[in-house]
């Protein structure tokens, strides 16, 4: 997604808390569908895979969201997920045309479509707005710890909380998302994206060989929610030549069947280049 497209559901998000005079987590997403007239539905009987849904009747909206996922922070989410598609100019236009009735979601960073994933941004920004967020982020420390703490705070789910917070944070970090020997996703921080020769972790590639890896072997640590850490060197998961330590931090998410898994590490971009051009200094230097 472009930056101008997170921009866009950034603004519309923070407009709508703005509106509303919402200043303290966490976000009452139910609250404010009740302020501005659109009424929240259960629906049980989703297709596989999707989260809630708009639904029009004449000139007015529903929200419906899915029972069969037990996350009270995704539920949560999926409704900020379609205030998203209520909110952001040309959403509703674009996904219920004339004749349309309901438009079914896929939430929670599933979807390449760009109204799902603008729509994902929305309800980021809603339920974790910047200001509120990373003033408790501060609080909260670094970590999993931190991302744990904050997602019990603003009520949203360890996935959700973990992507805010690595997007947000000025430290080198990255979260990936894993499902078995497969990375499904992750992102990266700006700060980690600094250092040179760091590879992007393709989506749906193998996992590397790494303690992620392994703890993903055994499915009871997924939907047994195990948690586990370990030190791992950047190169193996990144490539390149990095010798610098990361803190491989990792969480199953239970019925959700994927694991989650927080890179850190103390060092930046700059201090670690700064380290390696002394340790290159020291080097001796053959004549010819």
């Amino acid at each position: 997604m472009s930056t101008l497209s997170r921009r866009r559901a950034a603004a519309a998000a923070e407009e709508l808390l703005g509106n509303l005079r919402v200043d303290r987590l966490p976000v009452d997403v139910l609250n404010i569908a009740k302020l501005i007239d659109v009424p929240v539905l259960e629906k049980p009987d989703v297709s596989a895979g999707v989260s809630g849904a708009l639904v029009k009747v004449g000139n007015s909206f529903a929200i419906a969201y899915a029972t069969h996922i037990g996350s009270q922070g995704f539920r949560r989410f999926s409704i900020g997920h379609e205030l998203g598609h209520l909110h952001i100019p040309g959403h509703a236009a674009a996904l219920l045309p004339a004749g349309e009735a309901m438009h079914e979601s896929r939430a929670g960073y599933r979807s390449d479509n760009i109204y799902e994933r603008e729509a994902d941004e929305f309800s980021a920004n809603l339920l974790m707005p910047k200001g509120l967020f990373g003033a408790a982020m501060r609080r909260a420390g670094d970590g999993l710890s931190a991302v744990l703490e904050l997602a019990d705070l603003c009520e949203t789910s360890r996935l959700a909380t973990a992507i805010r917070y690595v997007k947000l944070t000025s430290d080198a970090m990255a979260v990936v998302v894993s499902e078995g020997p497969t990375l499904r996703y992750a992102f990266l921080s700006d700060e980690l994206k600094e250092f040179r020769d760091v590879g992007w972790p393709r989506r749906n590639s193998p996992l590397p060989v790494v303690p992620t890896a392994a703890f993903n072997r055994d499915s009871a640590n997924v939907l047994q929610r195990r948690q586990a850490a370990f030190e791992t060197p950047m190169s193996d998961w990144f490539g390149g030549a990095h010798s610098v330590p990361l803190t491989e931090e990792i969480v199953g998410l239970g019925r959700y069947g994927r694991t989650l898994t927080v890179l850190s590490t103390a060092y930046s971009a700059d201090e670690y280049l700064a380290e390696r051009e002394i340790e290159d200094s020291w080097k001796p230097r053959m004549g010819r």
